[in-house]
């Protein structure tokens, strides 16, 4: 059995007391059948470090893109599409929208967003999209900017079946974290069902967001296994059959032979 965790910010973990290093997380990982990581970017700067960090490796990829959140400082859209354009890099972004944390920059954010949508067209390289409190604009753009010519992933989605909906009409997918496990998500958890299986993806969002019953520490890939098992419950199938499934949308979306 092979699960994929699709969002990982591998270069964020503990590796002061969490983990010895890389090889040891990705090794806790395995021994729960958490056998391959995307690891994703979020500044150009963090992007060149992370490589530096993970280096090549058969069971990692890698996106590069600048996060809403870490638009403080003008960057190099010339110098985006050049490092996106490395074959290590299965996927741009992460991209899009945060309304919640960041409201003073909204302009800046949308420019950036679509410069991440363009240049994933041009490359042929899907989209890893973030949304928070901004859910209008973000299909507004990924409508304007012909996102489903590149496709991707709605990464750590929390919004509704409606919006769900929108995007699968677009031909993205549907990436469910630990927020599923949580005791308020009902709603999430409405939406986890609707999602056709031919279009699920798992993920961590590791250092982030810990399943449970991890809740209160260090999320680390290990933990996609929680997450997959709880997911399998509200599909109501087996734990093998979706981790078979969500292993193929990651292949058939990412174009990586697993």
């Amino acid at each position: 059995m092979l699960l994929v965790d699709s969002h990982c910010h591998l270069d964020c973990l503990d590796y002061q007391t969490l983990h010895k290093n890389v090889d040891d997380a990705l090794a806790k990982a395995k021994g729960r059948d958490v056998g391959y990581v995307l690891a994703v970017a979020t500044t150009l700067p963090g992007y060149q470090a992370m490589i530096r960090l993970i280096g090549a490796r058969d069971n990692v990829a890698f996106t590069c893109g600048v996060h809403p959140l870490s638009l403080k400082e003008y960057y190099d859209y010339g110098e985006l599409r050049r490092l996106a354009l490395e074959t290590k890099v299965v996927a741009v972004g992460e991209t899009g929208l945060d309304y919640f944390y960041k409201k003073d920059n909204l302009e800046l954010q949308q420019k950036s967003f679509r410069e991440h949508i363009r240049i994933s067209r041009d490359l042929d390289k899907p989209l890893i999209v973030h949304t928070r409190d901004a859910r209008a604009d973000t299909l507004a753009i990924l409508r304007e900017e012909h996102a489903e010519d590149c496709g991707g992933a709605l990464h750590c989605f929390t919004e509704d079946c409606a919006t769900a909906e929108l995007l699968l009409e677009l031909g993205f997918y549907i990436s469910f974290s630990g927020i599923v496990t949580f005791r308020k998500a009902d709603n999430l958890r409405k939406v986890a069902r609707y999602v056709p299986l031919d279009r699920l993806l798992l993920e961590t969002d590791s250092p982030y967001l810990a399943p449970a019953p991890h809740r209160g520490k260090e999320n680390q890939p290990a933990n996609l296994r929680d997450v997959a098992e709880y997911m399998a419950g509200l599909k109501g199938i087996s734990l093998e059959n979706l981790a078979e499934a969500t292993t193929d949308n990651f292949s058939r979306l990412f174009q990586i032979a697993l």
